[in-house]
This record gives C-alpha cells, sequence and structure tokens, in this order.
C-alpha cells in the first residue's frame, strides 16, 4: 500500500475487538514514533503505554463515554514543557505541534499494522492527574486508543484540494 492508500485507509476507530496487540506490532507502531520529527529536534515528549487492566480502567475515568470501554490499549502522549522549542520572534511554544506529529505518525503505522486508533483530546485533564502522579513538567495533550478494530470506517468528508487551498494577493 503506497501513502496516499495508507492516509484514506486511516479513520477513528471507536469500536475495539479485545484481543491482545501482538508485541512485533506494538514494538513496530512505537519505532515508528521514535522517527517523528520535531522542531529543532527536541523530541520534547513522553509516552505512556497502558496495556494493562488496572491502568485501562483509570484512563477509562478520564474519558468516559461507552465506545471507550471496549479499549483494551491505550498510548498518552505528554509534552514536556521544560524540553519543547519556543520561537524566539514571538514566543510561540512548538510541543503541541511536536506532540500532533508522533501521535499522526503512531496512527499510521498503526493502521498500516492493520490496528486503530482515535484522537481523544477531550479528556478530563484533572481526572488523570488524579490517577497518577505526574510530574508538573508534563501536560498530558492526547489519549490514542490503539486495537483491532470493530467498527466499520465511515465515508470520509473532506474539503476539495481548491478548498484547501489560500490564494494571497500580493503586496
Amino acid at each position: 500500500m503506497n501513502f496516499l492508500e495508507l492516509c484514506q485507509q486511516r479513520y477513528s476507530v471507536r469500536s475495539y475487538h479485545n484481543l491482545p496487540i501482538e508485541e512485533e506490532k506494538l514494538n513496530y507502531v512505537l519505532q515508528a514514533a521514535r522517527f517523528a520529527p520535531s522542531a529543532v529536534n527536541f523530541q520534547p515528549w513522553k509516552l505512556q503505554l497502558i496495556t494493562d487492566k488496572k491502568d485501562m480502567d483509570r484512563i477509562k475515568q478520564c474519558y468516559k463515554r461507552t465506545w471507550f470501554e471496549s479499549v483494551s490499549t491505550c498510548i498518552v502522549i505528554y509534552k514536556n514543557k521544560e524540553q519543547e522549542w519556543v520561537r524566539k520572534q514571538d514566543g510561540k511554544p512548538h510541543g503541541d505541534i511536536d506532540v500532533a506529529i508522533i501521535a499522526e505518525h503512531i496512527c499510521l503505522a498503526a493502521a498500516e499494522q492493520g490496528l486503530g486508533t482515535c484522537w481523544i483530546c477531550n479528556f478530563d485533564r484533572e481526572e488523570l492527574f488524579k490517577q497518577y502522579e505526574i510530574p508538573e513538567y508534563l501536560e498530558p495533550v492526547v489519549i490514542l486508543p490503539i486495537g483491532y478494530p470493530a467498527d466499520e470506517p465511515k465515508e470520509k468528508q473532506r474539503k476539495s484540494k481548491d478548498e484547501l487551498m489560500l490564494k494571497l494577493a500580493r503586496r
């Protein structure tokens, strides 16, 4: 499968089979994550891999959705606020951008391996801090459930290429 086909295949999975992920597939996904680019190559992220039931029950307290009950493996991605690159001209931090890049590397590598994922950004951050002793310099950004899809992809609604392109007048 080529890259465009992989991008078209990947979708937000909201129902998972209760099957363990083979170690080689999980290692493949994590290896792909290691090669994600970041601003100035600072790699300001930490990954929390959650595979056991007790920790999954903790994470499920942070995102109480019916579909999330079927998840048995998650990756929580944290931004290291002390390591993110900040653009000097305007003080814009790039850690969230870097986390988005590694998250999408994980999603695409998972899809290539026949696994599904779903970005979860609307989780209860304070509950996550109650469940785990998270250092102050780490900020939880996204929870990625990962596993074998039990649902089917819906038709994707995407803007056309013309709608995507910005044309600015020159000065």
